[in-house]
């Protein structure tokens, strides 16, 4: 493989994991059915972009505005941002576990678009979470603490892509379930190489507060995946957004924390 077409494919990848992630504009890109696995590598730095222009947003809101609203515009703006792909992954999730009596039921509502009690319950809350938490961060650090969660939040697809199977066979979730498109396809090289750029951006942005929020972020990832194999045998693309949104949460709870 030439150094161009190499260079060229890592660059759609990246453009694949923003487009997947994000609302941010992208190039047309040719539809490939291994494009995400490859793109799952990337997804720390998109949220290192994510993160990086939440941090913009409160740096301008922060002088005109109490800290409460200037930390509601700065979920609004996070909520447009990624258009409320794991919002939805976590009312879904909420609303398959907490209403489930089995896994085939589980499943079933997984599947069902509508949220349900759990689901809007979950939803609530986790605005509400991070809302109060985000105001309660020291006013220093919210950029940082903004920038560190979301890429610990997208570094948790990693581990859960490449240690848990889909729940559902692609037959089974049909071509757009995102949990079998990704779930055990992702590599080992993609794991460690977007782990360590996520230790690496972490370190640098939060620094004696990284050792908190990395191990907040890999308790949370652990606890999950226990629960999706013993639920599930596996996981669905709704794990993965359920999963992210708690991170991000136990991240500012690290930095809210009084001791």
């Amino acid at each position: 493989m030439s150094a161009v077409k190499y260079i060229r494919g890592v660059a759609l990848d990246f453009l694949v994991a923003i487009q997947f992630l994000t609302r941010f504009p992208v190039p047309d890109l040719p539809y490939d059915t291994c494009s995400l696995s490859r793109a799952v590598k990337f997804f720390p730095l998109v949220g290192l972009l994510i993160g990086s222009a939440a941090s913009l947003v409160h740096l301008l809101l922060a002088p005109h505005f109490s800290r409460l609203v200037t930390a509601l515009l700065v979920i609004a703006f996070l909520v447009s941002t990624t258009g409320c792909l794991h919002e939805d992954g976590l009312a879904d999730a909420a609303d398959g576990f907490g209403g489930g009596t089995s896994r085939e039921r589980i499943l079933l509502i997984l599947k069902d678009s509508r949220i349900g009690s759990y689901g809007g319950a979950a939803l609530s809350l986790s605005l509400l979470a991070r809302v109060c938490l985000l105001a309660a961060l020291p006013l220093p650090l919210v950029p940082q603490y903004l920038i560190a969660s979301h890429v610990l939040c997208r570094w948790t697809t990693l581990p859960l892509s490449y240690y848990l199977a889909p729940a559902r066979h692609q037959s089974q979730e049909g071509r757009n379930g995102q949990g079998a498109r990704i779930a055990r396809l992702t590599t080992r090289g993609a794991l460690v190489v977007g782990s360590g750029c996520t230790l690496a951006i972490c370190i640098l942005v939060l620094r004696t507060h990284a050792l908190a929020a990395i191990g907040a972020t890999v308790l949370v990832t652990l606890i999950t995946a226990i629960y999706y194999q013993r639920k599930l045998d596996g996981l669905t693309g709704d794990c993965f957004g359920a999963t992210n949104q708690l991170a991000e949460i136990a991240v500012y709870l690290t930095g809210a924390w009084v001791l």
